[in-house]
């Protein structure tokens, strides 16, 4: 995919870019706040008005660190495709990534990581590049001073492992008779979260394979290791209690002498079961899981197990890979994820929210391709909910194992504008229904399962990003709720009682909500309000106004808001950092719902996006402020930044003309 050229508007009207002959008109100047947020509104809908793809969607880049771009590099050396151009692309890319001391991050601003380093390091000698250029040196600096190859996480040395540079041994084992497990067993396949669960089956294969393709000399990396250093892993040591770690320890241990035994019963079976698995999780696309890990995993796993380059399930999964990939002035790039609901459907919000008309061609036709992608078979969530029709959607185009609550929600708070259509309406019903049979037992909502909250798991050797669960969480339950909100639920309804006090038992001290999918304290904070708000909860109770109070304790002298990533390693950096627009925008919204409209707070906000605006309707920002894994893999939603500030300045124009009006 060639991404596109941002474009330079010649006319602020919106009637100039959709030929649309509706309620919407060119702005004047601006004489006062409410006309310059007016204007500035018209500006970015006529930005987006002009992106959206002719089938409805509109898709923006999910930027990620730099191992996702190096592993595909990787993997196509492993599989024997290489390609010079390719190789120079990527090399491009990653060169022009790396930081004036050596390091890659895995946030913009952030500091460098070993693991993003090493894994840069060796795609770059696969590529062509010399220890001995600058750039290798450099890093290599970083990487020995670091603690080397010996430092590194499990899956920086799978990788590595894959080439000869790691022993296979010197890995935790993930036997695969874990496949044979029932399902509703601890520490089978589905006591893991979605993401770890479809990368760990084709993990398991690879790990009992231990397939070896020697690179060429010159991409050894031998220089990378420090004689009589640390043993592996020991990094992660810090997250481990002393008991659980012994335990684990003495598991793996255990679990090594069982696999050099020559008689493993059940190791067939496993191997079988796990490749079933693969194969049959595989989309009509060719994606696993919408994942890099996943699909990159299950590539190299049947690749193993002795299926060619040109068998249709790794010719479609690497065709599937290959439409991540961004070709950009800088290189090429390949995308963890890709994001067209969720883009599609907080556009759309955003558009709706500021003004734009529902019968407008554009809101017509995202409802249109909204509904398109509700996903009406069921998938690993139906293990632990198996009487429950599906009627979810998900974050990409196509992955129908793998719906989500709150891609859920969010596209179901727009088609509430369309839900007097019967055929909208049954859709509606559908969604909402599903939505509300994946609440967890303790009252909140998770992401893509139910109760997934085996937190032991976070422990095991592969549990170094700490990501192995999906518990229920406030900024998902949030989201749940002002989804039920705009469809009419009321706050005695029971099942919303429990989400409000699972909302309060999860709230810090000071009044904020962590945010589990967005950075951080801002991010869970706002989506709290916001469902508390359009559920129907009394404003005025004490904990709704300790979370606005510490919004508007957290603003910066500049009006804006914003929170570092580093948030989640050191609360003590909750709620600081330089403002974003979309940090700044969730705040303002927040101030809104709870009332604050009228604010010294929300208006100074409202100024900071006035003024931070480009010309052509967007706004500028380099942060990552959308979260993976919190600590360990930070996002930049390249669209977070114009669709929540239109979002925020339409409800806040809304709001500041109602005052006006009941005044």
């Amino acid at each position: 995919m060639k991404i596109k050229k941002r474009r330079t508007l010649k006319d602020n009207s919106i009637i100039a870019h959709t030929g649309f002959k509706g309620e919407l008109k060119p702005f004047p100047k601006a004489p006062d706040l409410a006309q310059e947020v007016e204007n500035a509104i018209r500006k970015t809908q006529a930005f987006f008005l002009s992106e959206q793809h002719e089938d409805g969607y509109w898709w923006y880049e999910l930027e990620s660190n730099s191992t996702i771009t190096a592993e595909y590099l990787m993997l196509l050396h492993f599989l024997g495709l290489e390609d010079r151009h390719r190789d120079k692309m990527i090399a491009s890319y990653l060169l022009d990534k790396q930081r004036t001391d050596g390091t890659w991050p895995i946030h913009w601003d952030g500091p460098g990581d070993l693991n993003c380093t090493i894994e840069s390091y060796f795609a770059l000698k696969l590529a062509g590049l010399s220890a001995d250029a600058p750039p290798l040196r450099r890093a290599r600096e970083f990487i020995l001073a670091h603690g080397g190859v010996g430092a590194s996480r499990v899956f920086t040395r799978i990788f590595l492992a894959l080439f000869g540079q790691v022993d296979w041994m010197d890995l935790p084992s993930l036997p695969v008779e874990i496949m044979l497990l029932p399902p509703r067993f601890p520490f089978s396949v589905y006591s893991f979260s979605s993401w770890a669960r479809s990368t760990f089956v084709p993990l398991s294969i690879i790990l009992e394979m231990r397939p070896v393709v020697e690179p060429p000399e010159s991409a050894r990396i031998d220089e990378l290791f420090i004689k009589g250093g640390k043993g592996y892993g020991h990094g992660q040591d810090k997250m481990l209690h002393a008991a659980i770690k012994k335990f684990f320890r003495m598991v793996d241990r255990t679990m090594k002498g069982l696999e050099r035994f020559p008689l493993r019963p059940l190791k067939s079976r496993g191997l079988r079961a796990a490749e079933k698995w693969v194969l049959e999780h595989q989309e009509e696309t060719g994606d696993w899981g919408g994942i890099q890990p996943a699909m990159v995993n299950s590539i190299l796993a049947l690749s193993a197990l002795g299926h060619g380059v040109e068998s249709p399930p790794l010719r479609k999964g690497l065709e599937a890979l290959g439409r991540f990939a961004i070709e950009q002035d800088d290189g090429l790039v390949l995308q963890s994820c890709i994001s067209p609901v969720w883009d599609t459907a907080l556009t759309s919000i955003a558009l709706a929210t500021s003004g734009v008309p529902r019968e407008h061609p554009s809101l017509a036709n995202s409802c249109a391709w909204l509904e398109s992608k509700q996903i009406d078979r069921k998938g690993d969530w139906s293990i632990k909910r198996p009487d429950l029709e599906p009627g979810g959607w998900a974050f990409e185009f196509e992955n129908n194992w793998y719906p989500d609550v709150d891609d859920s929600a969010v596209v179901l708070m727009f088609l509430g504008n369309y839900a007097d259509k019967e055929h909208t309406k049954k859709k509606v019903e559908k969604g909402i229904n599903w939505v509300l049979g994946m609440q967890g037992s303790d009252g909140g909502w998770g992401a893509f399962d139910v109760d997934n909250d085996f937190e032991v798991l976070n422990q095991i050797p592969f549990g170094d990003l700490e990501a192995m669960t999906d518990p229920s969480t406030a900024d998902v339950t949030g989201r749940v709720l002002e989804m039920l909100g705009i469809h009419g639920f009321s706050i005695s309804d029971e099942r919303v009682q429990r989400a409000i006090e699972f909302i309060r038992k999860t709230q810090e001290e000071d009044g904020s909500f962590w945010g589990r999918w967005g950075v951080n304290y801002v991010y869970g904070t706002w989506s709290v309000i916001m469902g508390l708000a359009s559920i129907g909860e009394d404003l005025s109770k004490p904990y709704v106004r300790r979370a606005v109070r510490w919004l508007k304790n957290f603003q910066n002298l500049d009006g804006g808001w914003g929170e570092r990533c580093e948030s989640y390693s050191d609360c003590r950096l909750k709620g600081h950092g330089a403002s974003t627009p979309s940090q700044t925008a969730w705040a303002i919204l927040a101030l809104v719902a709870a009332g604050e409209a009228g604010s010294v707070e929300a208006e100074r906000g409202a100024r900071y996006l006035l003024e931070t605006q480009n010309a052509d309707g967007t706004w500028d920002e380099e942060e990552f402020t959308g979260t993976g894994f919190p600590k360990y893999f930070m996002i930049r939603y390249h669209n977070y930044r114009n669709c929540f500030p239109l979002m925020a300045l339409g409800r806040f124009l809304a709001a500041k003309k109602a005052r006006v009006k009941k005044a």
